[in-house]
């Protein structure tokens, strides 16, 4: 394609006036997510905003995240094992500068965003001279960046994008995204549970009795931001239970999402006598709901369910206000199946730029990439 160019941004503020424009169908490249992760994007977190241009005219945008993992205490502290151990010492001391073209923080092909058709070969193109052009602007202040990595893409893209120059890269697979697609008969609460077999209808109410005695809310910015300590440690309790970690969220982050993203994001807090005990977040993604990041008080979790709770409670809200969709990412993956998600497949790309580490990333990967063993649930009759 002729006329063809981009810009690399390091400040949202110089982004071109029509970028919402081009980003209309995503949220997560529309400028007011963008300024999120410019005000509190986490610590160890760089971002950078990728305009496209036919000629003078904007056609398509991207997001980049340079992360440098010498920053984490911790990559998570759920695994005790050996393998933990030296997938940890590999990346801290050949991944360690990380940059991802796509957004890290979320489950989902949120990476560009096109206002016209543009085949595949170009994208490709476009994406990998943009990590060549961030690869050097780290290179001139002394920062090598060890892996670039592609990611998120459903599997019709990526079939289509290794035909291309993404076809020397090392293809990865990691956990599924678990998205439930909403039954278009599903109008309501009722619809949905009278939908399933016994066995997960009783599973249902045990878990809805379980919660028996618990407040939900929904929390505007103020209270948001009075709740900002309470919040915080409870997704951090979470976070730094999890499997593997690239980043920690700033604690104003969810602030700064109620603020920029308004309506389009919502907090819902979990009381007891109260005490917050727990929360889960959502966006509202056009006819997408896009589950976000959640906290619980680990000795409520376990005596109220309230993960499983938490799960319904998003799924009832995609039904009753009229999503085509939810996604719940690439975590829990069976109990996410109970409540009636489907494992979906999405590929990565990735290289190292150490020629000869490069050569070896596939083995590198099949070998500390964790194993999940889990069952797919079959909950609708």
């Amino acid at each position: 394609m002729k006329g063809l160019s981009y810009t690399i941004y390091n400040n949202t503020d110089n982004l071109p006036k029509n970028w919402d424009d081009v980003a209309i169908d995503n949220i997560f490249l529309q400028t007011n997510y963008l300024k999120v992760l410019e005000k509190s994007a986490p610590s160890n977190m760089q971002c950078f905003y990728i305009g496209i241009f036919e000629h003078e005219n904007l056609i398509g945008v991207s997001l980049a995240q340079y992360l440098d993992l010498n920053k984490l205490e911790s990559f998570g502290e759920r695994d005790k094992c050996l393998k933990t151990f030296f997938r940890n010492v590999i990346f801290r001391n050949f991944g360690s500068h990380t940059l991802f073209i796509g957004n890290n923080m979320m489950t989902g092909q949120n990476g560009y965003s096109f206002s016209k058709e543009i085949d595949f070969e170009f994208i490709s193109s476009i994406l990998l001279n943009s990590a060549h052009e961030i690869t050097s602007y780290f290179k001139n202040k002394k920062t090598n960046i060890h892996l670039v990595s592609f990611k998120d893409f459903y599997e019709s893209c990526s079939e289509e994008f290794k035909k291309y120059t993404f076809s020397k890269m090392y293809e990865f697979n990691s956990q599924p995204n678990m998205i439930l697609f909403i039954n278009d008969k599903w109008k309501n609460k009722s619809d949905y549970i009278d939908a399933f077999s016994k066995k997960y209808r009783d599973q249902y109410k045990r878990a809805h009795k379980k919660f028996d005695g618990i407040q939900i809310k929904e929390l505007s910015l103020e209270e948001i931001s009075d709740q900002e300590e309470s919040i915080y440690n409870l997704y951090y309790y979470v976070a730094k239970n999890a499997p593997f970690n690239t980043f920690f969220l700033a604690k104003n982050h969810f602030a700064s999402m109620k603020k920029y993203c308004g309506n389009h994001f919502l907090l819902f807090g979990y009381f007891l006598e109260g005490k917050l005990v727990g929360f889960h977040t959502i966006i509202l993604n056009g006819t997408v709901l896009e589950t976000y990041f959640l906290g619980y008080d680990s000795q409520i979790q376990k005596e109220n369910m309230l993960y499983l709770n938490m799960l319904y409670n998003m799924t009832e809200f995609g039904i009753e206000n009229g999503f085509k969709k939810v996604i719940f990412g690439r975590t829990a993956l069976e109990i996410k199946s109970s409540i009636g998600a489907i494992p979906v497949k999405m590929s990565g790309f990735i290289y190292h730029n150490n020629k000869i580490i490069n050569q070896y990333l596939g083995k590198f990967f099949k070998n500390l990439e964790p194993k999940i063993d889990w069952q797919i649930r079959h909950p609708f009759r």
